[in-house]
């Protein structure tokens, strides 16, 4: 106020022109700020170049912040800084967490239609996958999440083509499961696949993998080699079977309604930071994927390849099994959408 009173100095002060000038002085100081917007944004894989989210999310920030002139401040918390999944969820959720990178066993505990992804042997390949995530089904999930959580469907990435590892025995055959206690993550749908198969399932939090797995709590797990790899699982687990059961996902989720909140040209850099972070994500699992082999067996791993009729044996028994448990306990209509949109591709 005292600035726009020095203006006015010269002039004749008199009363009038005295209240106008502080009404004006105090209108403006009421005025807010233009603030920076803070988006943080959290993943599950070590603060890594050569982690696909990490590289992904690396990238985000480097394409919002430039794109925007600053306007978005990202701040990236990896390796599960804002803490487990079911936690960033609910941060998801309420506004405390604006973006966040989370698999498929995650989500469900707010969004449990999601449990549909662990319908086993569903899709052909990447390719395949994407095609179905990327067109209308994919989108008409995305709007249903949207609309029964308030949390935005930015984009859906790889988490890996899932394979069976233990420490005990090579599987080849479904029999090779029996007996095996084998971690699972916290979600009903992969405790009825590994039960369909004759192995013992245990939910186990992807924080406390290594530990059950070295301490022997569990004999075995099912992940893709990116997180086979990030979490350094083979050095616990000797035999790893290439089946490939789930064509896992990680889905890129916002908070609506920070979303909402932006600028037109916040939006744009904002959805074309996941553009780029998707691309990122999506060819460095899946070339790990292709390299599977490779690279567990130069981690030390005995890697057992399927024939597909070996693959066929696992499909005939977990694949009714899941779609049963889906049925009743999910949602018949989003598996058989499903079912039905890779069936077109």
């Amino acid at each position: 106020m005292a600035n726009l009173l020095t203006e006015i100095a010269p002039m004749k002060l008199t009363r009038k022109t005295f209240l106008a000038a502080a009404a004006a002085a105090a209108l403006l100081a009421a005025l807010p700020a233009q603030a920076q917007k803070v988006l943080k944004y959290t993943h599950y894989q070590p603060a890594k170049a050569d982690q696909p989210k990490h590289a992904a999310a690396l990238a985000f920030k480097d394409h919002v912040e430039k794109a925007t002139a600053g306007s978005i401040k990202v701040e990236l918390y990896p390796a599960g800084q804002l803490g487990p999944a079911q936690q960033v969820m609910e941060g998801l959720r309420l506004g405390s967490v604006e973006l966040a990178v989370v698999h498929d066993g995650g989500i469900t505990g707010v969004y449990k239609t999601f449990n549909i992804f662990g319908l086993p042997f569903i899709f052909n390949d990447h390719a395949h996958a994407y095609a179905v995530l990327d067109g209308e089904f994919g989108k008409a999930l995305g709007e249903d999440m949207r609309k029964k959580t308030g949390i935005r469907l930015a984009a859906y990435a790889d988490n890996g083509i899932r394979h069976f590892t233990n420490s005990k025995r090579a599987i080849r055959t479904p029999d090779d499961m029996k007996g095996l206690k084998m971690r699972v993550q916290p979600s009903p749908v992969f405790v009825k696949l590994v039960e369909s198969l004759g192995g013992s399932p245990t939910a186990i939090d992807w924080g406390e993998l290594p530990a059950a797995l070295a301490q022997g709590t569990a004999d075995g797990q099912e992940n893709g080699v990116t997180n086979i790899m990030a979490a350094s699982l083979y050095q616990h687990q000797k035999h790893v079977s290439l089946d490939g059961h789930v064509y896992s996902l990680h889905a890129y989720l916002m908070n609506d309604r920070f979303y909402s909140s932006l600028s037109a040209t916040e939006k744009k850099a904002v959805d074309e930071g996941i553009a780029k972070a998707q691309k990122i994500h999506r060819d460095m699992t899946r070339d790990q994927d292709l390299s599977a082999k490779t690279v567990l067996a130069e981690k030390g791993m005995t890697v057992t390849e399927l024939s597909p009729a070996e693959i066929d044996r696992f499909r005939k028994l977990a694949q009714p099994a899941v779609k049963a448990w889906l049925d009743s306990d999910v949602s018949k209509e989003w598996t058989e959408r499903l079912i039905a949109a890779a069936s077109k591709r």
